[in-house]
């Protein structure tokens, strides 16, 4: 718990839920893959929210739990969130999306969360999961709703650029999940590859 969102305005159609600004004692760094501060980066926390790590596993709080790179003066451990944020024209902090889902594709850095949260907002879609292959740089995406995947690429191409919309697209009956409650990326993958090798897909 670090930041929250304090409504004052209507928000339009379609726009996230900002995760407003942080708590008083802390602030937000947005850092891209140079460290440096952006318009849009990884969000970092640092100041009194930040706890001493996760709980008997110091690998993973060795890799969250870091100097902050902005300070050369003295020990202070920010906690690198994963997460990949921006702030909006109202200087609202959103998320943008999972690092881990930021790939380059066609000479572009591209979150499959965009293209993910644009996919949810099509009528008829109940839920979306994007991954990416890297051996042969296509963007799959599987869904769960009531509209073919004709209908869904064509409704996307009127949303993103060319280089957004996926190259395989497939509709479920439902999509897999972790014992966590989140989408099982993994499962999708592993699914993509085994029909990949029965079809002989290039």
């Amino acid at each position: 718990m670090c930041c929250y969102y304090h409504i004052e305005r209507e928000l339009a159609e379609g726009e996230p839920i900002p995760i407003g600004g942080p708590f008083r004692n802390t602030e937000i760094l947005l850092l891209n893959e140079e460290n440096k501060q952006a318009k849009e980066g990884e969000i970092c926390i640092r100041g009194t929210s930040v706890t001493l790590g996760y709980y008997n596993n110091p690998e993973k709080t060795g890799e969250s739990f870091v100097q902050n790179p902005l300070n050369t003066a003295y020990p202070e451990i920010i906690y690198r969130t994963g997460d990949i944020g921006r702030y909006n024209e109202h200087g609202e902090l959103v998320f943008v999306s999972r690092k881990d889902y930021q790939i380059k594709h066609m000479g572009h850095r591209i979150e499959l969360g965009e293209i993910e949260a644009n996919v949810n907002m099509i009528g008829g879609i109940k839920l979306c999961g994007c991954i990416y292959d890297e051996e042969k740089g296509k963007i799959v995406l599987y869904y769960v709703g009531d509209i073919s995947s004709k209908e869904l690429v064509k409704q996307l191409k009127e949303k993103l650029p060319r280089y957004m919309i996926p190259n395989y697209v497939e509709q479920l009956e439902e999509i897999p999940f972790t014992a966590n409650g989140k989408i099982n990326r993994v499962s999708l993958k592993d699914k993509y590859k085994k029909e990949k090798k029965h079809n002989g897909r290039n």
